[in-house]
């Protein structure tokens, strides 16, 4: 059906595809948008929100300025890859390295001309973001707990570009803002436990490699014991409608987390648990349309 060119053309895209995580980049833009319109701007017309320049721009920045991270994180971890995800990388390797420089500068030079169409202040909040994921993946990471912390930080500050050009200030965003923080350094610690094999053989300095897995779940345990604290905040003192559900449900989610946590030893009961995780900051996504049903409703009809 298809000849040896296409074939080869298409295994070229998804490796391209899995490299930037594309489908990782589709979730952060959906979120961005459902960000601006019902927690950051609920005041505005829908369409001042989508058809908004500035904000897609942002978007967009963001978007590039991620792809080109994954693209450069993937450059610096490739022998660690090889050992935790052969299979993945062998599929990632179908792209060259020179192609994937190529891209990532590409890609950053693309995020630094969207962010030019708002603001100086723009390419300067951009720039700076551009340089910190480098910074990271070239070093950063492979240093005990800065590499989580600084992990946990970049997966946020995207939301923080457009919070700024709305201006607003309102503390349910930064409650919000530590929730997501708190479950992404989850999922960076799990994902530590999961590439164990490939961190030792690379002397990466994680917090399983050096204190051991015992210490990292008990300390994962701790984690999802403080996503609590912003839950419970958002219940008892923020107007969230029917998002309410969604953090009764995460709360539950959690508990089943641990329980398994505990019971874990290989990498697949790791990879579990990263999955897991990955589902309920991917729910909460979709889930931001709940704060406010009627808006959605009145928006749609």
């Amino acid at each position: 059906m298809f000849s040896r060119k296409q074939k080869h053309i298409m295994l070229k895209f998804f490796s391209l595809f899995s490299v930037v995580r594309g489908y990782n980049i589709l979730v952060i833009i959906l979120a961005q948008y459902l960000t601006s319109i019902y927690i950051l701007a609920p005041n505005l017309p829908l369409g001042d929100v989508l058809f908004d320049v500035n904000v897609l721009m942002l978007v967009l920045s963001s978007a590039a300025a991620i792809a080109a991270g994954y693209i450069i994180n993937s450059f610096y971890d490739s022998d660690k890859d090889l050992i935790n995800r052969p299979t993945k990388t062998v599929l990632d390797r179908l792209v060259s390295q020179n192609t994937k420089l190529s891209g990532y500068f590409i890609l950053n030079c693309l995020s630094l001309v969207f962010a030019s169409y708002v603001s100086f202040r723009a390419v300067l909040f951009f720039l700076v973001y551009i340089f910190t994921i480098w910074f990271y993946s070239h070093k950063l990471k492979k240093f005990l707990f800065i590499g989580n912390v600084t992990a946990a930080i970049l997966a946020v500050i995207p939301f923080f570009a457009v919070f700024i050009y709305y201006q607003n200030f309102n503390n349910v965003i930064f409650v919000h803002a530590t929730f997501l923080f708190l479950l992404i350094a989850m999922k960076e610690l799990t994902k530590d436990l999961e590439n164990i094999k490939g961190d030792l053989a690379q002397n990466y300095k994680t917090i399983p490699v050096v204190y051991g897995v015992d210490v990292a779940k008990t300390m994962l345990t701790a984690l999802s014991i403080a996503t609590l604290i912003p839950a419970v905040l958002l219940l008892m003192y923020f107007s969230i409608g029917y998002m309410n559900y969604y953090f009764y449900g995460s709360s539950i989610a959690l508990v089943f987390f641990d329980v398994f946590l505990w019971k874990s030893s290989k990498r697949s009961h790791f990879l579990t648990l990263h999955n897991i995780l990955k589902l309920i900051i991917v729910a909460g996504v979709f889930s931001i349309v709940l704060i406010n049903v009627h808006l959605v409703l009145s928006r749609v009809f």
